[in-house]
């Protein structure tokens, strides 16, 4: 059993209020497979960033699930065959807590920045070019 989040992108013709009830539709491939639905949070309706099958707003969930990866796997594919989900994605939450790590973030020291060759307002060097 692992954590995963859920992050699900509804057509913005479905009602706010009929989004729990659908996702809990899907959301019962987790419990009869023995996973447990740890937390739904449903954003409402926001605006995405590019188009999506012509929409340029969604009704947006996030849930948070432990479950087996089998069960994940049948999820994704019952929300895909959905006409109503517009875009899922699923984040395995070990993977994403771990894979960053801010103690090792050094920032790079820069050397500093060499002169460009002379006083301000004065003359140019002479060079070749100037003969």
């Amino acid at each position: 059993m692992h954590n995963y989040e859920l992050m699900v992108i509804m057509d913005p013709s479905v009602e706010e209020r009929t989004v729990a009830p659908t996702l809990d539709k899907f959301l019962t491939v987790i419990t009869t497979q023995g996973g447990t639905v740890d937390k739904i949070d449903i954003w409402g309706r926001r605006r995405m960033t590019y188009q999506i099958q012509k929409h340029s707003d969604g009704l947006y969930a996030v849930v948070n699930m432990t479950c087996s990866p089998e069960a994940v796997t049948e999820l994704e594919r019952q929300l895909r065959l959905n006409e109503s989900i517009m875009r899922t994605k699923v984040l395995r939450l070990e993977e994403a807590i771990f894979s960053i790590n801010p103690i090792e973030f050094v920032p790079e020291e820069k050397p500093p920045r060499a002169g460009r060759g002379g006083p301000r307002g004065g003359k140019r060097p002479s060079g070749p070019r100037d003969s």
